[in-house]
């Protein structure tokens, strides 16, 4: 393709299957992390950094919320959380869930309010992508079960899924129903502008799945079915992120409409990248594969840039997006962040 691609003629290319002047590149970090780099980058703005890194972040957009005001420390469900410091950076952990003491559903419907989608303000969206017209857009999606734990705690939430199916159940349908008119009326502020919504759940650990199949298959994919379908209804692709090793129902998520694949975290179980290209690679896109528990925190430059190779080499080019396996930790080097990304632009420009 001709000089003048952008972040977002690149996305939309490798998910149409086609080809621009390189294969996106993407960026996840910690705050910690992203401040960090952009001191040594002398960059003013985030948009700064993206440029000087020469990498093709999207630009999220959510509304505005205007209900009743949520204290700092608290969510919209009123999980109420604290930061945990683990040294070089810290991470907000929920340590109250609202829906803990409940048994039943009557219970729960007696005594808590769920939140009210008209609290907050969409025409606030159309602003928020001035200026960022060259940049892919996300926008909308779910990850509820990821609330759900919050709401009745950890464990409590897995043991709902056999114990207490009912009340599993109805606060998942709840949670599914408020993403996906949250979702909609995004669509419907800017139609034709969103690229991918976040469709996700954390079905695996690093040997195997957290949740049986069985279960995955009869409680979560019918409801995120019906968020892929409101996204493809719309013209926009489904970003499908879970940790671990999940290659046991990868075909499954294929089975109700999922167009991205992340994050390819290839030293888990089963999940070997050349298996992964050779049976998904015309399927879906894969996101993702640089990875960030061994290599980036704890490999040198020359470990890094090895990596890239390799994951372009079998990856890529077509299908595949270069990216962390998650957010990057404030353990990572500075110079292991911009090994991966200067490698990643030889590499392109040497195989062009």
């Amino acid at each position: 393709m001709a000089d003048g691609d952008t972040p977002k003629t690149r996305w939309d290319a490798i998910l149409s299957g086609g080809q621009s002047d390189r294969p996106p590149i993407d960026y996840w970090a910690t705050d910690e992390v992203t401040e960090r780099l952009m001191r040594h980058l002398n960059a003013s703005t985030i948009r700064d950094m993206y440029e000087k890194l020469d990498i093709d972040v999207p630009f999220t957009v959510e509304p505005v919320y205007m209900g009743k005001p949520i204290p700092h420390d608290e969510d919209v469900f009123g999980c109420k959380y604290r930061d945990v410091d683990y040294g070089t950076g810290s991470y907000k952990e929920c340590v109250s869930h609202p829906l803990a003491g409940y048994k039943t559903i009557d219970e729960i419907e007696a005594n808590y309010t769920w939140p009210d989608i008209n609290d907050y303000d969409f025409t606030t969206i159309k602003e928020q992508i001035h200026g960022w017209y060259d940049y892919p857009v996300s926008g909308g999606g779910s990850e509820p079960f990821l609330d759900y734990k919050n709401l009745r705690g950890q464990q409590q939430g897995y043991i709902d899924l056999f114990r207490y199916p009912e009340v599993a159940n109805y606060c998942l349908d709840r949670l599914f129903d408020f993403r996906y008119e949250y979702t909609r009326r995004i669509y419907r502020e800017i139609p034709g502008r969103v690229t991918f919504s976040y469709i996700a759940e954390d079905f695996g650990a690093q040997n195997g799945l957290l949740i049986s199949p069985k279960m995955i298959r009869e409680i979560f994919l019918p409801r995120m079915q019906r968020m892929n379908d409101l996204a493809h209804d719309n013209d926009v692709h489904v970003f499908f992120h879970s940790d671990g090793a999940i290659n046991e129902i990868v075909t499954d998520m294929i089975g109700i409409g999922i167009d991205i694949l992340n994050p390819i975290q290839w030293r888990c179980a089963n999940m070997d990248r050349a298996m992964l290209k050779a049976e998904y690679g015309d399927k879906v896109v894969l996101h993702g594969a640089m990875d960030n528990q061994h290599t980036l925190p704890f490999g040198s430059t020359n470990d890094v840039r090895a990596e890239v190779r390799e994951n372009l080499n079998t990856l890529g080019p077509g299908g595949y997006i270069l990216a962390p396996c998650h957010n990057i930790q404030p353990i990572t080097p500075t110079e292991n962040i911009l090994a991966m990304y200067t490698e990643a632009h030889r590499r392109l420009k040497t195989t062009r």
